[in-house]
């Protein structure tokens, strides 16, 4: 009964400071990421301050991104592409890293697995529009930075040189929220 009551405060409560505007976790940690879908923006927090603010892509009406909290823990320097089991993919060819019709980009942060991401797109004028499958589109210039920034935040070294494929498991999750 104690344990209804208190998930129930809380509930409340998140309810209450997401409609104000507040990010609770805020300050929680080193570095995290805040989404804002209406406004197409992704923002670095380091120690609850804001550090950066980069202009996105968000899903569609038809295929919206996921909202709520979510963590960034694998990044992918060099992605291939996959077309996922989806209708929407259905006749879409795989495509090899730094290919130019690849929409895989750069860098890939997973943050919902295993499929959404925070990526490089091959569709830069999308960026600041409802555009994508469900993940998260930035410029590869904007992406690369960024998964630099968390790999020098967690302590996961630098970047790859050169163009393979490196997966990297960054040694701390970084939170993620995503709201509307």
């Amino acid at each position: 009964m104690l344990a209804a009551g208190l998930a129930a405060l809380v509930g409340l409560w998140l309810a209450a400071t997401r409609a104000m505007g507040v990010a609770p976790w805020r300050g929680g940690g080193p570095v995290s990421l805040e989404v804002d879908l209406s406004a197409r923006t992704l923002t670095v927090l380091r120690d609850g301050e804001e550090v950066n603010t980069y202009p996105i892509a968000i899903g569609t009406e038809d295929h919206p991104t996921p909202t709520g909290h979510f963590s960034i823990r694998t990044l992918v320097w060099n992605p291939g592409w996959v077309p996922p089991n989806s209708d929407w993919a259905r006749g879409k060819e795989p495509r090899e890293p730094g290919d130019p019709a690849n929409p895989m980009q750069g860098v890939k942060m997973y943050f919902r697995e295993p499929t959404y991401f925070i990526h490089g797109t091959n569709d830069p004028e999308s960026i600041g529009a409802a555009a994508s499958h469900g993940c998260i589109r930035m410029t590869v210039g904007d992406a690369e930075e960024l998964a630099r920034r968390l790999m020098e935040e967690t302590g996961a070294g630098s970047p790859p040189d050169g163009g393979e494929t490196r997966y990297v498991t960054l040694p701390s999750a970084v939170p993620l929220e995503i709201h509307g």
